[in-house]
């Protein structure tokens, strides 16, 4: 599946997730919102899974000072259903409150689910971005920021404003996990008490995607069959996106 500015719609590649009234979509399919506040988020997802690909998002965090609100866009093997799938896979962006603190994960669980599973989980620290904390540049932080998700069977690669602020190498042949199933995207607004108390005084907090086109290799959910994604046939498996 190869994506041009004709299908950077919502429709062309996601649907609505969660969060009834919490998630708009505007008439044109260029804009989604998904609005937090104390009674709920909103998140949406994408209508395929994919065993690789380049994966972006144009995204704005809520304008309204506060910390608690994560603000996310990812892939993920876990059904959005909540029905266990074994090994579990994700490739996060988190924004941690509204200040630009930016959090990656790369979550790993492996042999089983819930208490039987064996989880580790390598979390980059959080990072101030400082390339958008330009308040002249950015217009007092009213921007949109480019986030990409690069996965391909050589390595993960984390891209803001097509910047690497992290690569996640296939370094199975040392015993670290790597994704081996297909996984999908998800994006969602959400509370989280580790990231610290919510200023609810401020809320509604809204935060706006765009952009929504793709490129990827799909696969059938939750499948190990993703071998024909490492073909070279596409550009994201060259080996220069494997550094």
């Amino acid at each position: 599946m190869k994506s041009n500015g004709a299908d950077n719609n919502f429709h062309q590649h996601y649907a609505y997730l969660w969060g009834t009234d919490h998630f708009s979509v505007n008439p044109q399919g260029t804009e989604v919102q998904l609005k937090m506040d104390k009674y709920s988020g909103a998140g949406f997802k994408s209508k395929l899974d994919f065993g690789s690909g380049s994966f972006h998002i144009k995204l704005k965090t809520p304008d309204k000072k506060t910390r608690g609100i994560v603000t996310s866009f990812y892939l993920t093997s876990d059904p959005d259903d909540g029905t266990p799938a074994g090994n579990h896979f994700e490739l996060d962006f988190e924004f941690w409150g509204t200040d630009r603190k930016l959090q990656t994960n790369v979550l790993l669980t492996m042999e089983g689910t819930g208490s039987n599973a064996s989880t580790s989980g390598l979390i980059q620290p959080k990072t101030f971005i400082w390339f958008l904390a330009n308040v002249e540049e950015h217009k007092n932080y009213d921007l949109y920021s480019w986030h990409s998700l690069l996965s391909n069977v050589h390595a993960s690669r984390f891209l803001v404003d097509n910047i690497p602020i992290r690569v996640f190498k296939n370094n199975t042949d040392k015993g670290v996990a790597f994704p081996n199933k297909s996984l999908h995207v998800d994006a969602s607004i959400w509370n989280a008490p580790f990231a610290g108390p919510v200023t609810w005084s401020e809320a509604p907090f809204v935060a706006t995607y765009q952009d929504f086109g793709l490129e990827a290799c799909s696969a059938p959910p939750i499948s190990a069959d993703i071998a024909h994604c490492s073909s070279q046939q596409y550009f994201w498996n060259k080996p220069e996106y494997g550094s």
